[in-house]
């Protein structure tokens, strides 16, 4: 994007949102927090603040340039809005994002919609799993879990119910299960 496409939208092409525009445009990764792009930032010595940071993409998303996602760990994600739509799979376990089209999805909302009487004007898809990655980790994560249960229910065999394990609660695991 240009200069031009800034001033187009209302903006003016400042340093701070030329360089966040470029780190948007230029990254491997689609899907960026603030901090992501601060840290980028800060990699090639820009001397631009946080604050800067939320404040511009504050304003691109205002102007419709980038789109903002909060996924299961409830931070914010950007990305730059395509002109075509897209859905998302996100990794329970590692946060991976994948994006995809489906037509018999879209069709399907489209009835549903109508069918209640409704007149589509926008929608969002998320669908949440385990990537083929994650699987591996989250049998080791589960046999965390079941282990940590059953040394704290007081009755050997009879486990407790707790959610999936995270970095944060990795603390409740044996020191021999962390070692797995």
């Amino acid at each position: 994007m240009e200069k031009d496409s800034l001033r187009k939208v209302g903006l003016k092409a400042t340093l701070p949102r030329m360089r966040i525009l470029e780190i948007l445009e230029g990254s491997t990764t689609r899907h960026l927090s603030a901090e992501d792009i601060y840290r980028l930032l800060l990699q090639s010595h820009e001397d631009i603040g946080l604050a800067t940071v939320y404040r511009v993409l504050t304003q691109f998303e205002a102007a419709g340039l980038i789109a903002r996602h909060h996924f299961e760990n409830g931070m914010a994600v950007f990305e730059l809005k395509e002109s075509t739509h897209h859905d998302h799979i996100v990794c329970i376990d590692c946060s991976r994002i994948e994006e995809f089209v489906d037509s018999g999805i879209e069709e399907r909302q489209i009835a549903v919609a109508k069918r209640l009487g409704y007149e589509l004007s926008d929608h969002s898809l998320i669908l949440y799993g385990r990537c083929p990655s994650a699987k591996p980790q989250a049998a080791v994560a589960d046999l965390c879990r079941l282990r940590w249960a059953q040394s704290h229910s007081g009755v050997e065999g009879i486990p407790i119910i707790l959610k999936r394990c995270t970095p944060g609660r990795q603390r409740y695991c044996t020191s021999d299960c962390q070692r797995r």
